[in-house]
């Protein structure tokens, strides 16, 4: 498995445990807003990742967008709960290279 697939899985997992309504908010502003911090560290390598494997990475750029935002209450949490389902998607339909021979 691809390097920039695993990340995406990961990012999904984050992004999704943010979204938790009440539960996602109480985490971010208990850590004193790093975990978005970290997210969007983590969005960005899994797009260095992606644009070196040539895989689509309008995941990790709605998650950087989201990283930069989510600290808006209501809106961060729809946001983190759309990044987590368009990551999802992404790293499920994602193609692996295989070479047999």
């Amino acid at each position: 498995m691809k390097a920039s697939r695993i990340l995406k899985w990961v990012s999904a997992g984050f992004e999704a445990l943010l979204g938790i309504p009440f539960f996602g908010g109480l985490l971010v502003i208990s850590l004193g807003w790093s975990p978005l911090g970290a997210a969007l560290i983590l969005h960005i390598v899994t797009l260095i990742f992606c644009a070196q494997e040539r895989a689509t990475y309008a995941g990790s750029i709605l998650g950087i967008v989201t990283s930069l935002i989510a600290w808006i209450p209501f809106v961060g949490m729809i946001m983190h709960l759309t990044t987590a389902i368009v990551l999802l998607i992404s790293a499920a339909i994602q193609k692996e290279d295989r070479f047999f021979g």
